[in-house]
């Protein structure tokens, strides 16, 4: 876990949660800015403290001996954690990929002291098919559809035989760093090649945590305890709770406001920013700095 405070009084704390293939590596980039707003030229009214620990299973988490760490379990882990590293009483969460489970599980449980979630990944997907939808709709469904139908076989493979294939991607590295690869390529917002979009620096640093840990194995492990909710529809339910979102160009699906207007009667925050894809904080760390800040802004100092 990392964990980093400011020198700015009344901080907000934020605790991050990353995804699968993704890690804290995702967030590197972002911990100054978001810690010491004013050596990065913006304003100390904008300081948080960060807080951004491993998924269990992932990175220098423990590996959980027994089942049932799913994102439920994990969220009311954050929970406890919040309060044992003495933030329990004012703090805000933000995750996309698993992360964004996680965060919606919070807005569900709404534990004291938490102020407000972010998710640059909502899930607000139908149930069932429209009758009838606007072209933004449409499209966005016909992303959710194809995630759904055509690329999600890695999901199905992680969710029923994590075992098998673990053992493959933990005996070569360029195994590893080929399955972890392909997402960069195709979840980023890139021209073609991933490096469009990520330095190979920081690919590597991520892949380099999944093996010198020896932890994708329990990483993809997630997948297995979070089968039942399937590879979709990404729908969380009803959520009254504040909750702000970013929307980048080139995540998996973009959900559109109408649909999120249905299931949350509390959005602080809704924002549709021009470059990136599926790893905001990795790709565009300036946006994505800079949209944590608009969605909390309004807590900060309370």
């Amino acid at each position: 876990m990392s964990r980093s405070w400011t020198p700015h009084a009344n901080a907000l704390p934020l605790i991050l949660t990353h995804g699968w293939p993704g890690s804290i590596v995702e967030f590197l980039d972002c911990i100054g800015p978001l810690v010491d707003p004013v050596r990065y030229g913006g304003s100390a009214k904008d300081a948080f403290h960060v807080i951004i620990p491993s998924l269990p299973g992932f990175g220098f988490s423990d590996r959980p001996g027994e089942r049932g760490w799913n994102y439920t379990r994990i969220a009311r882990a954050w929970v406890e954690l919040m309060n044992r590293l003495g933030y329990g009483e004012r703090w805000v969460a933000q995750g996309g990929d698993w992360g964004s489970a996680v965060v919606h599980v919070l807005a569900l449980l709404k534990p004291a002291g938490l102020r407000a979630v972010h998710t640059n990944w909502p899930q607000v997907v139908p149930m069932r098919k429209p009758d009838q939808m606007t072209p933004e709709e449409q499209k966005a469904w016909a992303q959710a559809d194809e995630f759904q139908t055509i690329n999600n076989g890695y999901w199905r493979e992680q969710a029923t035989r994590p075992q098998t294939l673990g053992y493959a991607l933990t005996d070569s590295p360029i195994g590893l760093a080929t399955w972890i690869l392909e997402k960069f390529q195709a979840w980023t917002d890139n021209s073609g090649e991933p490096q469009d979009a990520l330095s190979n620096d920081r690919m590597l640093d991520d892949i380099s945590l999944y093996w010198f840990t020896e932890t994708i194995t329990s990483s993809v492990r997630l997948y297995m305890e979070c089968a039942p909710a399937g590879p979709g529809p990404f729908n969380a339910g009803r959520i009254d709770f504040p909750i702000a979102a970013s929307i980048f160009p080139r995540e998996i699906f973009k959900a559109p406001r109408s649909w999120a207007d249905r299931l949350w009667p509390n959005i602080v925050y809704w924002n549709e920013v021009d470059h990136g894809g599926h790893f905001a904080a990795m790709e565009q760390p300036d946006i994505f700095v800079n949209e944590v800040r608009n969605a909390f802004r309004t807590y900060q100092g309370r």
